[in-house]
């Protein structure tokens, strides 16, 4: 056996990880039958995407991952105010303190961060169609930097542009999307 392939193991789910899910997705949907089946349906989501288990996060953690996404979906399709009250989001005009600016704040599917209320899917769509609305350039300096995470320096060498640019296009790009964002999507 490959000590470098990750391997989940699906006959230890239920005892392992149900009551977790559980209480998660209880914590998130009114109706304790409605969570249980959200629980049943991710056991059954992460059997079928099995293959697609990097091993970058824990079992419990992309369980709760595909979790989320249930929980996402069944608000979508009983399109109640309450899907959108999942999103939760404190952003500071006045400060650049790590936490603030949106774009750290976004769904990450390989995130660690399993009780973060913050990732929701629905938010990150609503980002990309934001970015899709910046000027290209900027839209471009924004997604190298802010989400594939890119340094400074190859940036400023892939754009032909310099640090003092590069940064006044990200703060210029944040201001449009939270401009977007307030507009779009926090009023909805």
């Amino acid at each position: 056996m490959d000590r470098d392939k990750p391997t989940l193991k699906p006959e230890n789910w239920v005892d392992r990880y149900a009551d977790y899910l559980f209480n998660y997705a209880a914590a998130r949907i009114s109706d304790p039958e409605t969570a249980r089946d959200l629980v049943q349906e991710t056991f059954i989501a992460g059997l079928k995407a099995a293959s697609n288990f990097k091993g970058n996060a824990s079992e419990r953690t992309w369980l709760i991952a595909i979790l989320k996404r249930k929980v996402i979906d069944h608000y979508r399709k009983s399109n109640t105010a309450k899907g959108r009250a999942e999103v939760k989001m404190s952003y500071s005009s006045q400060t650049d303190l790590e936490g603030d600016w949106l774009e750290q704040q976004v769904a990450d599917p390989d995130s660690t961060r399993e009780n973060d209320s913050l990732e929701n899917e629905e938010l990150g769509l609503a980002i990309q169609n934001c970015i899709s609305q910046l000027p290209e350039k900027q839209a471009k300096v924004f997604t190298l930097k802010t989400i594939k995470g890119l340094s400074t320096e190859d940036i400023c060498n892939e754009m032909g542009i310099n640090p003092s640019n590069l940064w006044v296009m990200i703060h210029r790009a944040r201001t449009a999307l939270m401009g977007c964002l307030n507009q779009d999507w926090f009023k909805k």
